[in-house]
């Protein structure tokens, strides 16, 4: 196939056509090995085609150019990218130099990224320019790296919202005491000129900085960037690091608009504002120091707010290792505040299934444990359990075992754990049977008035299978109603009384 299609090409037969195949083929790391081998050395027809009459050939000739890398295309891709008079293939050729050692060519480079952010540019070429000064950015980025800043605004008033479970703002809220705060629908909205006291919180999912004149901006590029890089923007930036500008930035869009409008958007956006703020925020979609949040509103304009990746988040730094169940750390932190009142101290902790760990170390950051047991039935979540709960501090007896077959010679205050879900090959039976089971061989384990505090996703099987004249329901919170999720607290009525 290969071959065939580049025999077509040195014969002249629908080249463009049998170009785009040809590059579609490419993608596939033996199909270039195959090509450069029949080529033997003779890549001139592909030199030729940078000046061939059709631009699109033109375009497709250069990326292919660089899907080979061959070192001798270096020079002649640069040379064609001077010379191209049509504005939309020239991205294609800078696209191309990307596997290429360019470091001799970022002089100029640089020159012609500075020179297309000063000009005046037509509407008719925006689309085109707004491309050509992307790929030049992730050019001179890929070689220079960028000077990042170091966050320094620790004590400089800032208004920021704190992103929470929305069923549950309160258990952040109620860990802000003496800050102004109070909810909204997707968190908090603070101020506060402290900002340590506020990154230790462990229940919140993301800091977002509100800045008092860009709090929301039109879902237009043109008026959006004017909004943004007219804004006190840049003057929060300063304030809050060692250093000036430039400032490198994504953008991430939360639209209802298709993905490839949200792409194409964000570029262009992105763009824009690395032009209309002279340089001094510089659009990088793989290096940047922080982020513009843009959601769209109910008036369909966006709201705006800024993460800052200067701003380290060192709150979960033990999470070294994770599985494919693994729950988020934010997330077990949450559900052992919620259920903090049902703990004790110095309390005999198990968790049956415990993959890396995660829920017994938050538990333990809470209310601290005297022992702690995990256990799981895959030999890799163990281990990666005991390097992350060593890097936490703590003491957790990990053992490599399926929690229906463990024996242990004293009885614990309190199982913690996140139940098992029907996710990849667990089928909703085998998840019932383990539920079941669960209920079963838990009397074994817990004291008397123990208690059984799990994070589940299968509501109706712990109704069901839970016997009321063993366990009690003594708490029940909706986590996500999307996802089904629950924090449930049961306590074990032993009517033998074993103690």
């Amino acid at each position: 196939m290969i071959r065939d299609l580049f025999d077509s090409i040195k014969q002249g037969q629908d080249v463009r056509q049998n170009l785009i195949k040809l590059k579609a083929e490419l993608k596939e790391e033996f199909q270039k090995t195959s090509l450069l081998y029949y080529m033997g050395g003779d890549y001139s027809i592909l030199e030729e085609l940078l000046t061939h009459e059709d631009a699109k050939v033109r375009k497709n000739a250069a990326l292919i150019m660089g899907e080979l890398k061959i070192p001798a295309f270096l020079h002649r891709l640069y040379h064609a990218y001077e010379v191209e008079n049509q504005l939309f293939v020239k991205s294609a050729y800078l696209t191309a130099l990307k596997g290429f050692d360019y470091t001799n060519l970022l002089p100029a480079l640089k020159e012609r990224w500075n020179d297309l952010n000063q000009m005046e540019i037509e509407e008719s070429n925006k689309k085109h320019i707004q491309e050509e000064l992307r790929c030049l950015s992730e050019l001179i980025i890929a070689k220079e790296g960028m000077e990042k800043h170091e966050f320094t605004g620790y004590d400089v008033p800032s208004k920021m919202v704190l992103l929470t479970n929305r069923n549950f703002k309160n258990i952040t809220l109620d860990q802000l005491k003496g800050i102004q705060a109070k909810e909204f629908n997707a968190g908090i909205l603070l101020k506060t000129d402290h900002l340590e006291e506020i990154l230790w919180i462990r229940t919140y999912s993301e800091l977002l900085f509100i800045l008092d004149d860009l709090k929301t901006c039109r879902m237009n590029v043109e008026e959006a960037a004017d909004a943004i890089a007219g804004s006190s923007l840049i003057e929060f930036l300063n304030k809050r690091h060692k250093g000036k500008e430039p400032y490198y930035f994504r953008i991430e869009l939360k639209s209802k608009l298709p993905l490839d409008k949200k792409s194409t958007l964000a570029k262009k956006l992105g763009t824009e504002i690395t032009r209309r703020s002279n340089q001094k925020l510089v659009n990088s979609a793989s290096n940047y120091e922080f982020e513009l949040r843009l959601i769209e509103n109910k008036e369909g304009n966006f709201n705006v707010l800024v993460k800052l990746y200067t701003l380290k988040d060192e709150r979960f730094l033990y999470r070294k290792n994770t599985i494919a169940a693994s729950i988020q750390p934010v997330n077990a932190a949450f559900l052992a505040e919620l259920a903090k009142e049902y703990m004790k101290e110095d309390a005999q902790v198990l968790d049956p299934f415990c993959g890396v760990g995660t829920m017994l170390i938050e538990r333990n950051y809470l209310v601290q444990a005297n022992t702690m047991y995990g256990l799981d039935i895959y030999a890799d979540a163990i281990q990666k359990g005991q390097e992350n709960t060593k890097e936490a501090h703590a003491i957790i007896h990990y053992i490599n075992r399926d929690f229906f077959d463990f024996k242990h010679e004293y009885l614990f205050d309190e199982i913690f754990t996140n139940m098992p879900r029907a996710i990849g090959h667990k089928e909703e039976d085998e998840i019932f049977r383990i539920y079941r089971r669960f209920f079963e061989k838990a009397p074994e384990h817990l004291k008397h008035e123990g208690v059984i505090i799990m994070y589940t996703h299968n509501r109706d099987y712990v109704k069901k299978l839970a016997g009321k004249n063993i366990y009690s329901l003594e708490a029940e919170y909706e986590i996500s109603k999307k996802e089904g999720a629950y924090l449930m607290v049961l306590r074990y009525m032993d009517k033998t009384s074993k103690e």
